[in-house]
């Protein structure tokens, strides 16, 4: 799971090109959702928030400082089933727009390379094998 979150956040920090597995974006929403909690934790041992549901200073800076990979990844993972960038605005239509998006997210991506990329999955498949000629 770590390898993952570093790899969206550190080598692929702005990069909107290509494709991501379903892996890679569900590992690293997990590890943002864990290092949120831990976080919530500590702002809320070290008083720095005053309220259940106010944003914390931690927090706000660790969400501010994921925005675009996270962003990144969603859009690489759209990439990955086919779908363009741009899918992202269906979220503006209430309740379809999140399941929709939900769905796409989780559904497997397409086989062999398409109009974003070569497949993600290919890529892990040919270092398994280097690495079995090897042994």
């Amino acid at each position: 799971m770590i390898e993952w979150y570093k790899k969206v956040v550190f080598e692929n920090y702005a990069n909107f090109n290509g494709r991501a597995r379903r892996s890679e974006y569900w590992y690293y929403a997990l590890a943002t959702i864990l290092i949120s909690v831990i976080l919530r934790i500590l702002e809320y041992f070290c008083g720095l928030t005053s309220g259940i549901g106010e944003l914390g200073i931690l927090r706000g800076l660790y969400s501010l400082a994921v925005f675009i990979p996270g962003l990144a990844v969603m859009i690489r993972r759209l990439h990955d089933v086919g779908k363009s960038g741009w899918f992202l605005f269906i979220l503006i239509i209430p309740l379809v727009g999140v399941i929709w998006l939900f769905i796409v997210l989780c559904t497997e991506g397409d086989d062999g390379t398409n109009e974003y990329g070569s497949d993600p999955k290919d890529e892990f498949d040919e270092m398994d094998d280097i690495g079995k000629e090897v042994a």
